[in-house]
């Protein structure tokens, strides 16, 4: 598995990769100056959807010839989602984005089926990718933003989501640990009866080309001295890759944990559709949502 954001980055520059963005509510500075970095780069070109005067003072701000652009006057929320998923499914962009417009908004058109990006029976599921700076490398922690409280079902399908995102990112066999607050199976929690049918699932050979274990609790599942000092033997105890949360308030405190408490690097993804989608919180910085569109890019190979 790639490392870093900076391999992902020289990953994408190497393969000499360049794909098309529908910047969703581009009137952002953070959005758009993430999708001007990209562009210079040389990895991205861009169609950039919304309030247009707002966009081209922006784009002067980052001392950019706004002419150089394609830019689509739209001011509703609704009608700036719309428009970036249309161009994608038309072929005329290869990944919307999510800028300044609501979430809510913006996953509606993304699961509209006119668009026909959620295959029938799927599920779309998000996962935060993270730079794990104590042992340097990278990790994914899932669903933080989509499924609000899934079932067994859905976790199968929130796994095999994570699993093939980390394929992407050449891990060919991730390692994942689904969350609970104990390492006993316990009828009063559920999540720790859906953890541990989960790892007998892939036990079985249902759910593939990974390695699952749960109940997990979080500390047992990134250090392997707690896993040690509480007796736990497992092939993912202080070593997952693929951290699976039990709902998404878990999810959603956990993601903005690594973010503002331990200040890790991180990228958005959305898993579960037929095109890549970049989609992170509207407070994070243009950074994150460089490493985001980077993540969007790898999703494509």
């Amino acid at each position: 598995m790639l490392s870093t954001f900076q391999e992902i980055e020289e990953f994408v520059l190497n393969e000499k990769i360049r794909k098309t963005i529908a910047l969703a509510g581009a009137h952002d500075a953070d959005a758009l100056s993430s999708v001007v970095n990209a562009r210079r780069k040389g990895v991205v070109d861009a169609i950039l959807v919304g309030h247009k005067d707002k966009i081209r003072d922006l784009l002067g701000e980052l001392e950019e010839d706004a002419e150089e652009y394609v830019i689509m006057d739209v001011t509703s929320d609704a009608g700036i989602a719309a428009a970036a998923c249309w161009l994608v499914a038309d072929g005329k962009a290869d990944i919307p984005m999510k800028g300044i417009i609501q979430t809510g908004t913006f996953m509606r058109a993304i699961l509209d089926k006119t668009y026909g990006f959620v295959p029938d029976k799927g599920l779309v599921s998000q996962a935060t990718v993270f730079e794990y700076t104590q042992e340097n490398r990278l990790m994914l922690l899932t669903d933080c933003a989509v499924n609000i409280k899934p079932e067994y079902s859905d976790k199968v399908k929130i796994v095999e989501n994570a699993v093939r995102l980390a394929h992407k990112l050449r891990n060919p066999m991730p390692k994942v640990a689904v969350l609970a607050p104990v390492e006993i199976i316990n009828p009063a929690m559920p999540s720790t009866i859906e953890a541990a049918m989960l790892s007998k699932a892939a036990q079985r050979g249902q759910i593939k080309s990974c390695i699952v274990d749960g109940p997990l609790a979080l500390d047992n599942a990134v250090s392997a001295e707690a896993a040690k000092h509480k007796g736990i033997e497992s092939p993912v105890a202080g070593k997952a890759d693929i951290l699976v949360v039990p709902d998404i308030c878990t999810g959603n405190v956990c993601t903005k944990s690594l973010i503002y408490f331990a200040g890790y690097h991180t990228a958005g993804a959305i898993n579960g559709t037929s095109v890549p989608v970049v989609m992170t919180s509207r407070t994070e910085g243009s950074q994150a949502k460089y490493y985001s569109i980077l993540t969007a890019i790898m999703q494509t190979l």
